[in-house]
């Protein structure tokens, strides 16, 4: 990976792709064109990126998080 290359990753659930503007040893810094923010910095780790770290360990965590909420409402 390179700067200037293009990199397709998950925004939102949905993916995105982006152009590298900046590395460092644990982040990458994509710009990514949104429909009304042309232009927006993104940053990502460089993992993430890669596929080194499990997408669906990082959704439980959410799902996990979210139903600790829902018992402390209780």
């Amino acid at each position: 990976m390179n700067v200037g290359d293009r990199v397709k990753f998950l925004f939102a659930g949905k993916e995105k792709e982006g152009e590298v503007v900046k590395i460092f040893p644990k982040k990458v810094y994509l710009k990514v064109d949104f429909p009304r923010h042309p232009g927006k910095i993104v940053i990502r780790s460089l993992a993430e990126l890669e596929g080194k770290i499990n997408k669906k360990k990082k959704e439980k965590k959410k799902e996990k998080a979210k139903e600790t909420k829902g018992r402390e409402e209780e």
